[in-house]
This record gives C-alpha cells, sequence and structure tokens, in this order.
C-alpha cells in the first residue's frame, strides 16, 4: 500500500477498502502502526515494511557510499538495562540511512561508524552518528530519524573512521577516513511516493520474515551460505532465533596463526535472510574426551571470504569435539520492527564437530 494512497483516501471523505486498517491510518503520519500482539521471542513478520530512495552515491578512499532515505522509523536500542524503544517524534522528518562499503569486496563493514552532517544554505540543520542497525528488508546498515526544515536542498556530509575490527587479506589496505558530500533535494510529495506494504493481521507477528530488498546498485549484509563458507563446514547450532555456522580452515596464517596451526570460525546470522549479526562478544570452549582443550575469546575479523564472523587459532580439531560458544553479549544493534524480540536471551550453542 502506497502511502500517498492511503491519505488520498483519506482525502476524499471514505475508509472504504481499508477494513482491518484503521488503527493504521490513525498513525499513518508517524509510521507506526500497532504492534502486534504475542510477538515471539525470535524472528517475526513486522506489521509493514517500506521501500527507500536514494539520492546519490560516491566513492573515495576504497570505500562507496550511498545515501538513502525512508520514512522516519520507530526502532528499539540495546541498553545493559534491556531492550529500549525509541519512538518517532513528531519532528522527525525522514530516516536517514548512509550505505557505505569496501569497494573491492562489496562488504558492507560494521565499524565504520558515518558521521552525518545536515546544512542547509551553510546553516546547521543536523549533526548525529546513526545508529549501526538490523532491518529485515535492508540488513544491517546505519541510520536514525532526521529532523529537516521541509521542501529544499540539503547538504549531506558522511564521515566515517577507521577500522575497529581486525581485517585480513585485501581488507588491511583499506583504513578508512574518508567523507562523502551529497546535495540532496527533498520534497515531502517524493517521500510520499516510498512504497509501503501493510502486512495483513494473519501473518505479521508470527515467525518468519520479510525478505532483503532488491538494492540493485548496492550490495547487501548477508554472509555465506553454509557451502559456500571456505575451509571445512563442522556443524551449526541455534540460540536465540540466531543460527550460528562452524567451519575450520586448515592454514591460519592470515589470521595471526603460526606454522601448523588451523583457524576455527564461527559465522552467526539471522534466520531466513543471512544478515550478518555483528558486535557480539563471543568466546568458546573446546572439549575432547571429557577434557577441556583450549577456553578462548572469539575474535570479531573481517575477512574476504568469511566476511564478518568470530574467530580464534587453534592446534588441531577432531572428529567428536565438542565445542561450546558462549555469548558474553549479544549483538549490540539497534533493531527495527521484526527483530526486537530475537537474539537477545542467547543461551550456549553445542556443536559436535
Amino acid at each position: 500500500m502506497n502511502r500517498r494512497d492511503v491519505l488520498r483516501m483519506a482525502g476524499g471523505g471514505s475508509f472504504v477498502g481499508l477494513a482491518g486498517c484503521t488503527d493504521l491510518f490513525e498513525t499513518q503520519s508517524a509510521q507506526a502502526p500497532p504492534l502486534p500482539e504475542n510477538r515471539p521471542d525470535a524472528v517475526y513478520y513486522p506489521t509493514h515494511y517500506e521501500g527507500m530512495e536514494m539520492p546519490g552515491m560516491k566513492e573515495q578512499s576504497g570505500y562507496k557510499c550511498a545515501l538513502t532515505y525512508s520514512y522516519a522509523h520507530r526502532f528499539w536500542l540495546m541498553k545493559p538495562n534491556g531492550i529500549s524503544k525509541v519512538e518517532i517524534q513528531p519532528e522527525d522528518s525522514i530516516h536517514l540511512m548512509p550505505v557505505v562499503w569496501d569497494t573491492q569486496t562489496g562488504i558492507i563493514p560494521p565499524d565504520v561508524n558515518p558521521q552525518l552532517t545536515i546544512t542547509q544554505d551553510g546553516e546547521s540543520v543536523d549533526q548525529f552518528a546513526p545508529w549501526p542497525m538490523l532491518s529485515q528488508p535492508m540488513g544491517f546498515h546505519f541510520g536514525d530519524n532526521a529532523q529537516l526544515r521541509g521542501d529544499g536542498t540539503y547538504t549531506v556530509e558522511v564521515s566515517i573512521g577507521g577500522p575497529s575490527t581486525r581485517r585480513t587479506g585485501s581488507l588491511t589496505e583499506n583504513q578508512g577516513n574518508a567523507s562523502f558530500t551529497f546535495e540532496f533535494e527533498f520534497s515531502e510529495s517524493t517521500l510520499n511516493e516510498i512504497s509501503y506494504t501493510d502486512i495483513p493481521d494473519d501473518k505479521e507477528g508470527t515467525k518468519g520474515a520479510v525478505g532483503l530488498m532488491d538494492m540493485e546498485m548496492l550490495p547487501n549484509s548477508q554472509v555465506p551460505t553454509p557451502d559456500a563458507l571456505p575451509g571445512d563446514v563442522r556443524g551449526s547450532g541455534t540460540s536465540g532465533d540466531a543460527k550460528f555456522v562452524v567451519t575450520l580452515l586448515d592454514d591460519a596464517s592470515r589470521f595471526g596463526g603460526g606454522e601448523g596451526q588451523k583457524y576455527l570460525a564461527v559465522s552467526p546470522r539471522t534466520p531466513y535472510n543471512r544478515t550478518m549479526l555483528p558486535m557480539m562478544s563471543l568466546s568458546a570452549t573446546l572439549q575432547r574426551d571429557g577434557t577441556s582443550v583450549f577456553d578462548e575469546i572469539l575474535q570479531a575479523t573481517i575477512d574476504p571470504d568469511l566476511r564478518y564472523h568470530y574467530g580464534t587459532t587453534v592446534a588441531d580439531v577432531q572428529s567428536g569435539d565438542e565445542l561450546t560458544i558462549t555469548v558474553d553479549s549479544p549483538p549490540q544493534t539497534a533493531r527495527h520492527e521484526g527483530y526486537e524480540t530475537a537474539f537477545a536471551d542467547m543461551p550456549d550453542v553445542q556443536v559436535t564437530l
């Protein structure tokens, strides 16, 4: 359902054809229909999903950046005392999302921490650091609601910092510290043309997910399927509705390992869409015949082939070894609707290698 179509129907003084959508219309200006009741502690179909607009794309210092936006969103933040909901404020104009990726590999690094500065005619309009976020149609991205001054031309500067996550291979050459400047022509009418799709009442709130949108020129934040992971995939498990795939690489040299060492990699991903799950703290223990072989922290790493994952070097892994993956802290990302009840309470994952 297009938002403008809903508003046009309301302007005609009739709600015919909007059966079951009264609450949706009443909160349409805020793009926030009532949340489904009895949401599962898992990934679920949200009440709706939206498209986006892309004003432009730039390239600098080994990175590309696309500026995108959609309607202002409600979302949830991970806090030490639990998940906190961020409501849409009356002054919020759009949800602004800079998409930054490594030009050579197409990988979207979750550690570049964009800073946004919005000006109009040389005057400051808004300045903020968007949140790292998980969205079903968008995947991992940085985003936040922005406050504009209505229709007009804006200048948006996106600055990114250097990497804070270990990188391997060609990714080590890309040290960030780049900036991208966009001239952004905003109009309410263009915003209202962005697609808005209502999910049927009998489907919203049930387990499942909206598929990733086709972003054409933009990469996505998926991790490889188990069959496409390098190394010898030794098993998988689930925790908090996330899937953890374990693979073993014979050569650990590019991960800092010594001669003869192997590399044990854990690749967490969302169900349904295979979106990466960054900003976790993981550790692992390996037992063989009831005896602990190692107890190590798994280091977050971005690799051209494994993409975003967590890993450690090991001397040896034998068939039948018992691996226990402990989630010391769940993904510290904000979540859009459909993800806010998942990836929070995450018990240990047991995998027999």
